[in-house]
């Protein structure tokens, strides 16, 4: 009878640990503002959230208010923190600005011995650096147009996984459709978004991406 007694005040004990571990911060679950309420009202599952946005939504959010890449590239030269609170989007406070941009230029060049792909695009006496992939990164779309936040998950591992499955869309629906070893020398259109961590350089996650005649 002892033996069984102190299973039950273990499990007990146990599972009390648990639930007040959830509420530790960077234990279990990272709390915002916010996520609680979501949780309550039925929060998105990323991926599916992405499925029914990205098409509807996502792209055209970005191709709709992107801005010249030139212009946000001479604003942010000139005053970083004027170009974001005109041009850009802050995911929260602290977080490194996003810009919804748009432009067109020839390629100039493919890296294929980076995971990220980066091709550069010349535009004007701009240069622009395009991810191609295998390896897409970062949160410059889902921070950049505004209405992706953090409430409409349950955490922040779900609030990340939206910008992973965004940047999924990105390789299979974007990247897949061009033929990269031949773009070399060509112009192209794009739409896309990037954020703002290393001052002069442009990073550019695309949306749209489309080689011209």
């Amino acid at each position: 009878m002892k033996v069984i007694v102190r299973r039950a005040v273990a499990l007990l004990l146990a599972a009390t640990l648990t639930a007040a571990c959830s509420k530790v911060p960077g234990v279990y679950v990272y709390e915002k503002d916010g996520q609680a309420t979501a949780a309550k009202s039925g929060a998105n599952d990323p991926k599916t959230y992405v499925a029914d946005n990205w098409s509807t939504k996502i792209v055209p959010t970005v191709h709709d208010k992107a801005v010249d890449v030139a212009t946000v590239a001479a604003a942010v030269a000139k005053d970083p923190e004027a170009a974001g609170k005109q041009y850009g989007h802050q995911a929260g406070t602290g977080s490194p600005y996003a810009y919804m941009v748009k432009g067109s230029g020839t390629v100039t060049g493919i890296d294929t011995s980076v995971p990220t792909g980066p091709m550069t695009v010349q535009v004007g006496s701009t240069k622009v650096t395009i991810a191609t992939g295998p390896v897409i990164a970062g949160t410059a779309i889902r921070d950049g147009v505004g209405f992706v936040s953090f409430g409409d998950f349950t955490n922040q591992i779900d609030y990340a996984e939206a910008a992973n499955q965004i940047n999924a869309k990105v390789k299979s629906d974007v990247i897949a459709k061009v033929d990269l070893k031949s773009i070399k020398g060509k112009k192209v259109d794009f739409y896309g978004a990037f954020s703002a961590l290393s001052p002069g350089t442009i990073f550019l996650v695309p949306t749209e991406l489309t080689v011209t005649p």
